[in-house]
């Protein structure tokens, strides 16, 4: 094989003396040195440095395909690096990655925790509503930071949503002589005078995490009492069994309740709602859950939006199910839709009738104040039908 013409070399707070032998040669022999200009000052690239433009972008580095080109990153390239972005647009035999020790692995070091065991994040463009799935009691996390003032900010962030005695390891300049950790809790620790590059370690104290069983509790959500209700949820989320990667297509989306559970199970999701109120709904629950990465959000009629959307996984439709809709969905994926009207309900018996699949209906009451005593509650009855894919 032909030596492949891009390096991309993970470098520390230690500079050229932390460096191995390969990441050495290949700097002796570029012709031109990409990186930030702290990595670039680490290494006196001189001349050959050529900062990363702003805001990020790759096309520089591929422009100069053929020639003799180094690429500088923080510690492990593909721990929340540059590597994956450009190892995506290259062939295999166009490059090579020399990895050094990555913040993840010297925190963990510093703390003797787990590495396996630790929740790693990269908050330096992420906000801080990511934390929300793994904040619990006893859990251990590690996160970088965007810049020095941000560690004050996750500070303030965490009192704010009632996780202020939360044990906080403030580190700055990991493996390198300007390297320092601070400690303290989020609610006392002073953080005035902080420093790039720098990660925060955790280990949460407060009140309870957020459960991982579907159906979490109506109040969690900002709704305007159109919510998939939290049994009815619970038992829709098991009928469309979500699994990690797969994409959902939220149909009639409501407060978006059940974009989030599928999220949250490690999914990607589509919710679609036409109702503008609504949509400010779900796009308070978005960012209340912190999954932006995960879930798109897209305003109009259902049949309208479709054509635009990514293939889908598993399809659920919470609401304006008709024959017209359904005409539109693809066979190939798994299907559930929930129906409160006799008219959809109907709808629901005719298709099971000629399509198979599964037919339910669940009849769910609660017990509320009744004078000075209790009586039942029925909710309104919903009838569940859902299928596979078709061949």
């Amino acid at each position: 094989m032909a030596e492949p013409w891009l390096t991309i070399i993970g470098l520390g707070e230690d500079g050229l003396p932390g460096l191995p032998d390969a990441s050495r040669a290949a700097l002796a022999a570029a012709e031109v040195i990409f990186g930030g200009p702290r990595h670039l000052a680490l290494v006196d690239a001189g001349g050959r440095g050529q900062p990363w433009p702003v805001p990020f972008d790759i096309a520089p580095v591929l422009a100069l395909r053929g020639q003799r080109v180094a690429v500088l990153v923080s510690g492990d390239p593909f721990w929340f690096g540059a590597g994956s972005s450009l190892a995506a647009a290259l062939e295999p035999g166009e490059w090579r990655a020399v990895p050094v020790a990555g913040v993840f692995s010297l925190a963990a070091a510093r703390l003797g925790w787990r590495l396996e065991e630790t929740i790693c994040l990269g908050l330096h463009a992420a906000p801080f509503e990511r934390l929300v799935p793994h904040l619990a009691p006893g859990a251990r996390l590690i996160c970088t930071l965007r810049d020095g003032p941000a560690a004050a900010a996750l500070a303030g962030w965490l009192v704010a949503e009632g996780w202020g005695d939360s044990r906080l390891w403030v580190m700055e300049a990991l493996g390198g002589p300007r390297a320092r950790i601070r400690q303290g809790s989020a609610a006392d620790i002073a953080l005035p005078d902080v420093t790039a590059p720098v990660a925060v370690a955790m280990e949460p104290v407060g009140r309870a995490g957020l459960p991982r069983s579907p159906g979490l509790p109506e109040a969690l959500f900002a709704h305007d009492g159109q919510i998939t209700k939290s049994p009815i949820r619970a038992l829709t989320l098991a009928a469309l069994a979500p699994r990690a990667g797969e994409m959902l297509w939220d149909l009639g989306a409501g407060s978006g309740s059940v974009s989030v559970e599928w999220a949250l199970a490690g999914g990607m999701a589509c919710a679609v709602e036409r109702r503008v109120d609504r949509i400010a709904n779900i796009r308070a629950n978005i960012g209340r859950f912190g999954l932006s990465h995960r879930i798109a959000l897209h305003e109009g009629a259902s049949a309208e939006v479709l054509p635009r959307l990514p293939r889908p996984d598993a399809i659920f439709v919470g609401g304006g199910f008709d024959e017209g809709l359904f005409a539109l969905l693809p066979k190939e994926a798994r299907l559930v839709v929930n129906a409160v009207t006799l008219e959809t309900d109907a709808l629901l018996t005719r298709l099971h009738a000629c399509q198979g699949g599964n037919l339910m209906r669940f009849d769910i009451a609660r017990a509320e104040p009744l004078g000075p005593m209790r009586g039942w509650h029925p909710l309104r009855p919903v009838v569940q039908w859902s299928r596979g894919p078709c061949a």
